[in-house]
């Protein structure tokens, strides 16, 4: 949010040298393990199968945590948003907030299956870690502007995220082939016994992604301490940048109602990212509670999930180019609700509700029955959708917002992606607790995809000329 306001802000008379871009770049590498290690593809399946009483429990859980720590989030967005703008220096908060995200992935490591203190450890440390690795972003997005020239941030943003992905699929390979194992065979996906000693019984490789996201962190966030300039101190006390960013806010919100299509959108764009939000925060639990996946099943769900995702990416924006965002996005939402109908419709023994498939046994091998080869289909098409839905929506909020303010509003559209990111996750968990089952907690998202497309389908969009 925070980078793209300062375009409109005076530029500095000399961009630093490519290394420093090069370590700036490092923060994503450094950042994405947690969001591929933590909250999809290893620790949150392990939380709902090996430490909460069943896989529903384990989902509300999760939910109800996921859905505190994006509240806190969108609390203290405004607050944070304006710092980040108006006092200037941004490692000291990426310290800071770089520091929760190590305690809490950390931490993970002691959430032991079987202790009574698994649960408490392992849902404090995942708020505490996911609140700081939002926040370690935002500041660190706000220094964008002072790296490279205006025409050249979406190659910035974009090299960011594409190193991101690599490091987290790289992350993710690692903990598969070397740390995770299955607690029946003892070997990870390499066949081999995990190293440095893990305890594949007492799941400790899937415990040691905490640790290692922590370290990770440490090591590839250094270069960017050590060699990116960071902005100079602008003499604001934190009050004063604070009450700043939070009027330049009120000002914007208070200006949609004269720009109703900008408005429509922003909403519409706040719920179809909760529902996105949710459906990868929940999508390795699920399977972990249906099929019965363990870390390494989800594991390649995860690598080929990333894949399909890396690539969708990459052609959706030139199918943008062609059709125009607003088009991709409600095709995107269209694939997500087959996707979430079809995941609904599966069982271990039944596909679409009603036709019935053998379930797997113990030597079909990975994906072994009818129902989990379906459902691993649904995944590569949920990230070969999610890529496009997500670079579209950036691309309808240039051609929608007013050119001389597109700096301002591109950051109240980052801000409408985070504001209620806990209204998915926690209308999920509540649905989850309430019917005792994780269908109905999955079956909440189809009303938000249904919701953030019915109001998209009204954006009137000006295509250029």
């Amino acid at each position: 949010m925070n980078a793209v306001i300062e375009t409109a802000a005076i530029a500095p008379a000399h961009y630093p040298p490519r290394r420093a871009v090069t370590a700036w770049l490092f923060f994503d590498w450094a950042a994405q393990p947690f969001f591929t290690l933590i909250t999809t593809f290893v620790f949150a399946p392990f939380f709902a199968a090996a430490l909460a009483a069943d896989p529903a429990q384990g989902q509300a859980l999760w939910g109800y945590a996921t859905g505190f720590a994006g509240l806190c989030i969108a609390l203290l967005s405004p607050l944070l948003g304006g710092i980040a703008d108006r006092t200037g220096p941004r490692k000291p908060w990426i310290a800071v907030f770089g520091a929760m995200l190590v305690l809490g992935s950390g931490a993970l490591w002691f959430a032991v299956p079987g202790s009574p203190w698994a649960v408490p450890i392992a849902l404090t440390g995942f708020v505490l870690a996911t609140i700081g690795a939002e926040f370690a972003t935002t500041f660190n997005n706000a220094m964008m502007t002072r790296l490279v020239p205006p025409e050249r941030l979406g190659w910035l943003s974009g090299t960011g995220w594409a190193i991101g992905y690599l490091g987290g699929l790289i992350s993710l390979g690692l903990t598969l082939a070397l740390l995770a194992a299955d607690p029946l065979t003892g070997k990870t996906l390499a066949g081999l016994a995990p190293i440095l000693g893990l305890d594949a019984a007492a799941r400790e490789g899937d415990r040691f992604s905490g640790p290692l996201t922590a370290l990770w962190f440490i090591v590839f966030v250094a270069p960017m301490f050590l060699f990116t300039p960071d902005t100079v101190r602008s003499g604001l006390s934190l009050r004063e940048a604070a009450e700043g960013g939070v009027g330049r806010l009120m000002a914007t919100l208070r200006e949609l109602p004269r720009l109703p299509s900008l408005g429509r959108f922003l909403l519409a764009n706040m719920v179809y990212q909760d529902a996105l939000v949710a459906l990868f925060a929940f999508g390795g639990i699920y399977a972990a509670g249906v099929f019965g996946w363990q870390t390494i099943e989800i594991g390649v769900f995860g690598i080929l999930l990333t894949v399909t995702g890396t690539f969708g990416a990459w052609i959706g924006g030139r199918v943008d180019d062609a059709i125009g965002g607003k088009t991709v996005v409600l095709g995107s939402i269209a694939c997500l609700l087959l996707a979430c109908v079809g995941i609904l419709s599966l069982a271990p023994d039944r596909i679409l509700f009603v036709i019935e498939a053998a379930p797997a046994t113990s030597g079909d091998g990975l994906f072994g029955s009818l129902p989990e080869k379906v459902y691993l289909g649904l995944g590569l098409l949920i990230g070969l959708v999610a890529g496009p839905l997500q670079a579209s929506s950036r691309s309808l909020m240039a051609r929608l917002a007013p050119p001389e303010r597109v700096g301002e509003f591109f950051g109240l559209f980052a801000l409408s992606g985070k504001v209620t990111s806990f209204l998915g996750p926690t209308l999920v968990a509540l649905a989850t607790t309430v019917f005792a089952s994780q269908r109905a907690g999955l079956a909440v998202l189809i009303l938000f995809f249904l919701t953030g497309g019915a109001l998209l389908a009204g954006v009137r969009v000006q295509r250029p000329k």
